[in-house]
């Protein structure tokens, strides 16, 4: 008898074959293998939303070879990731593979360990095509307003654009913040703290709240007002006239969910969102542990908003919480978390897949990103499970002429969860306010006199709203029900790539493009830019998911209106209408005496004069200033090779060059390269970008000619997940390749409409 079991990834098919017998083949079709074709809508909106699908290039040799496989198996059992994106694999695999319908069997499950495995093995189902067709419901109208808005945007703004729900939300969202931060109008403000000792010589430091006998806190908005109050009690002594003790119980964090994985990777570990991911996904598909465990799975299935957790594992958590940390760090009954309403509880939290593998025991078998984001969740969950922490809290009133100060603090009495993960906060402003608050203070009894050593008032100003960071952003979207799990990250690449954003640090800064691109949007389109429209189409994928909502009606309510809305943008809005914000440069044009613009061209920014076409003056920006005088050039910090006088950076038409001081009686240049971030996978030397003829870009080794690596496909940092070795992007395409010999891995990157 023989048994074939198709899964998504390789390294998934890797992990799960260990954990079948002779009997089961185990093959990866390696993502999607049917999808809409790409130059054209592919969907017959007339015939009811009809999608026209076809066998995505590149995969017609593997589609053959799962063809063969299926014809000669007694059972096939699709095991595709437990979301609707996996069920609509499923259902796109039996389709293009002609399995009848009585002939399939699907299995899921949320941990890849051999239980797991066997028992989805002894309890498979059919296709559940409610999933399916919420998937495609989804990819449908991303696809709709992807190909139709697109052209527009092109012929209005720019060429090489896109729209769709999510992205152009999401943008929507930085560039409103940004507008906040510019409307911003600063408030001046005054604090007082005082330091002051008490008869055992120990320091304290309590702040300004106001009058004596007034609840509310006094503001001080100037100097004056604060001076007013430092003088009143300058060189005065303070009473202790109320010291309230308490208790305080804190509670852990639920375990994560993927937005709160995401939030807590990016504040703890400084992982953007795709690194997160990819990091999560290595995890849960298997790691070899060798002698500790050969190939398992390390987590549960990491695109989830539930937090629901399995008997078992609380059990199993419970029973180490009591062995490792002892009885008193274990409440009596085990926790269980509360899900938002619109969570899909089909999966669980993100957990350990085992708690026998603490992140000590499996540490040498890891990565270093892969050990940090394991020992992330693991902390996480195992808190999650653990007793409160206890606190003693003290709040002090102290009093001088007239004028109330305080100072609260607290000390950890039982440190229940907190011996193992404590959540970190937003920002560092709110760090520092929580240690201000929750310092430890030193013993003070009611009516002590406190000798004042200093007076502290201090300027503040108001700060603007701080700049959306991929952890906060992440955090508004699923608050306001915008997008999904599996959206989150696909979104932020997407809205950086197409220059719409940019970051800065760690924060996310839209660009002159994406904020026009953004009013265009919301004068032309509303609805789709709309944060309550685009969280109500999410309930709605939810309902079809659910069988409570039918596919064709839910995109026939949505096209009526949009077709309106495009119909009416096309004839009203014009390129004319639409000016990209210009960025003036300090240079004047020496022709006319207009003042010089930054242009893009062919090889990148330069220097153009406004009045083109009356005026065609340009310059490379790093020439002469309003001034006229040269700019100081850049020395290198390298000497020439030939005749060993200083290098400075020059700019030509293939971008930017070393060129030798003495030019022209020494012609020696050198161009100056950017590295890729990438190291070289024969020498492990730093790669870098370089141009050939025609200005094509190509990667080289930095220890060129030492080594001869070179490549005109992108490295990059991925691993192959069937040979191990690097994984490029494709030249022109939007692929990662393997290029060993024999291998043959591809993978389409995603777009909106594909994990969006």
């Amino acid at each position: 008898m023989t048994n074939l079991v198709i899964v998504e990834s390789p390294a998934k098919a890797t992990t799960i074959k260990g954990y079948l017998g002779p009997s089961y083949r185990v093959i990866a079709s390696k993502g999607h293998v049917r999808d809409l074709p790409k130059s054209t809508l592919g969907i017959d909106i007339e015939n009811h939303f009809s999608p026209h699908y076809i066998n995505i290039r590149g995969k017609g040799d593997l589609i053959k070879e799962l063809k063969k496989e299926a014809k000669n198996a007694d059972k096939i059992y699709l095991a595709t990731d437990p979301d609707r994106e996996g069920e609509a694999i499923s259902w796109h695999l039996s389709t293009a593979l002609g399995i009848p319908v009585d002939n399939i069997k699907r299995i899921t499950f949320n941990e890849i360990t051999k239980s797991a495995v066997k028992d989805a093995i002894k309890a498979p189902r059919g296709l559940d095509m409610d999933l399916v067709n919420a998937q495609q419901a989804r990819r449908i109208l991303d696809r709709i307003v992807g190909y139709k808005l697109s052209p527009f945007l092109w012929k209005t703004v720019q060429s090489g654009l896109s729209a769709g729900r999510v992205q152009s939300v999401a943008t929507r969202i930085i560039v409103e913040r940004e507008n906040e931060i510019r409307a911003f109008q600063p408030k001046e403000y005054w604090t007082i703290d005082a330091l002051l000792e008490t008869e055992q010589g120990k320091e304290l430091t309590v702040h300004f709240h106001g009058k004596v006998g007034e609840k509310e806190k006094m503001e001080l908005p100037d100097e004056k007002a604060a001076q007013e109050i430092c003088k009143a009690v300058e060189g005065k002594c303070f009473t202790a006239v109320d010291i309230r003790k308490g208790t305080k119980q804190k509670s852990p964090a639920p375990p994560f969910t993927t937005s709160t994985m995401q939030q807590e990777a990016s504040k703890k570990l400084n992982f953007q969102s795709q690194r997160t991911m990819r990091v999560a996904q290595e995890l849960y598909e298997g790691i070899n542990l060798g002698s500790d465990g050969g190939v398992q799975g390390l987590i549960t299935y990491m695109r989830t908003d539930s937090l629901r957790i399995a008997a078992e594992a609380q059990a199993a958590a419970r029973e180490y919480i009591q062995e490792k940390y002892g009885e008193k760090y274990c409440p009596k009954e085990a926790r269980t978390f509360k899900s938002k309403a619109n969570a899909q509880n089909a999966h669980e939290a993100i957990r350990p897949a085992s708690i026998a593998l603490d992140p000590a025991k499996v540490k040498k078998h890891l990565s270093r990103d892969q050990y940090r984001l394991y020992k992330l969740i693991w902390d996480r969950f195992m808190a999650s499970q653990m007793a409160n922490a206890q606190l003693a809290t003290v709040a002090m009133d102290v009093e001088c002429a007239g004028y109330l100060f305080r100072a609260t603090g607290y000390t950890v009495t039982f440190e229940g969860y907190m011996a193992v993960y404590e959540e970190t906060l937003e920002s560092e402003k709110e760090e520092k306010e929580e240690k201000d608050k929750n310092k430890r203070l030193p013993a003070v009894e009611k009516g002590d006199i406190l000798k004042n050593k200093k007076i502290l008032p201090a300027q503040h100003f108001t700060e603007p709203p701080p700049r959306y960071t991929e952890a906060s952003l992440i955090k508004f979207l699923e608050e306001k029900g915008i997008g999904r799990p599996s959206t989150y990250t696909p979104i932020i690449t997407i809205i950086n790539s197409r220059g719409y954003v940019t970051r800065e640090g760690k924060s996310l800064v839209p660009t002159p493009l994406g904020e026009v691109t953004t009013k265009i949007m919301i004068e032309s389109f509303p609805d789709i830019v709309n944060y309550q429209f685009t969280a109500s189409m999410e309930d709605k994928l939810d309902c079809i998911e659910n069988g409570k909502e039918d596919l064709e009606s839910v995109l026939s309510e949505f096209y009526k209106d949009f077709a309106k809305e495009l119909e009416e943008a096309q004839n009203t809005v014009s390129k004319e209408d639409i000016q990209l914000p210009v960025e003036e440069t300090d240079m004047v044009c020496e022709l006319c005496g207009s003042k010089m613009i930054v242009k893009k061209g062919r090889y990148g920014k330069f220097a153009a004069c406004p009045n083109y076409p009356t005026c065609k003056n340009t310059k490379p920006l790093n020439q002469k200033e309003e001034s006229g005088e040269e700019k100081e050039p850049e020395i290198a910090p390298f000497k020439c090779e030939v005749c060993g006088s200083d290098m400075v950076l020059r700019t030509g038409r293939y971008g930017a060059f070393y060129a030798c001081v003495k030019y022209p009686a020494c012609k020696f240049t050198k161009p100056k390269v950017k590295e890729l971030g990438v190291n070289c996978p024969q020498c492990g030397s730093p790669l870098v970008t370089k141009y050939g003829k025609n200005r094509t870009v190509f990667y080289s080794c930095s220890k060129y000619p030492e080594c001869d690596f070179s490549s005109w496909d992108m490295p990059t940092n991925e691993k192959c997940p069937s040979c191990g070795e690097m994984l490029y992007r494709k030249k022109g395409k939007n692929m990662l390749i393997c290029k060993k010999d024999g291998c043959g891995y591809k993978q389409e990157l995603p777009d909106e409409g594909t994990k969006a």
